[in-house]
């Protein structure tokens, strides 16, 4: 698993980044944002979904959990998912995550909440913030890619 870091100095970046990534996702795949409150995964997540063509902006699924957005609402089928609220990997056993990746991708914040339970072919996404010390500020973003997603990445 091949990683790369890159510098997101504000949302707008944020939202681009997402927008670069959507034109390479498939069905089947898995995109997992990992971060602190407020790191802006969601952020992220919209900007994909926007790029997906999500009109609107998407409401974060922190109470949902699993909100689907379908075609034509989107151009591939996908469920995002936020695990913020789950206290064990079991309770995401219920919620058959794997029965998406079928005929959809997954967008997964939290998925640290999965345990052991991450699918290996799953593209990482941790977001840090960038530090003032740095002179930086801003976020920094952690793309652990799996080779699933190796040709893709090079092209983001």
């Amino acid at each position: 698993m091949a990683e790369t870091v890159l510098h997101l100095p504000d949302e707008a970046a944020m939202l681009a980044l997402g927008a670069r990534i959507a034109p390479h996702a498939r069905i089947g795949d898995v995109i997992a944002l990992e971060g602190a409150l407020g790191m802006g995964k969601t952020t992220l997540a919209r900007g994909i979904l926007a790029a997906l063509g999500l009109e609107g902006e998407a409401p974060s699924p922190s109470f949902a959990i699993v909100q689907p957005y379908d075609v034509p609402e989107v151009r591939l089928p996908v469920a995002h998912v936020d695990l913020y609220r789950l206290d064990a990997a079991e309770e995401a056993e219920e919620l058959a995550l794997g029965d998406y990746l079928m005929d959809s991708m997954l967008l997964i914040e939290w998925p640290d909440r999965l345990g052991d339970g991450l699918w290996s072919h799953a593209l990482r996404l941790t977001i840090e913030d960038a530090g003032e010390d740095a002179g930086e500020g801003g976020r920094r973003l952690t793309a652990d890619v799996p080779d699933a997603w190796t040709e893709r990445w090079s092209q983001i």
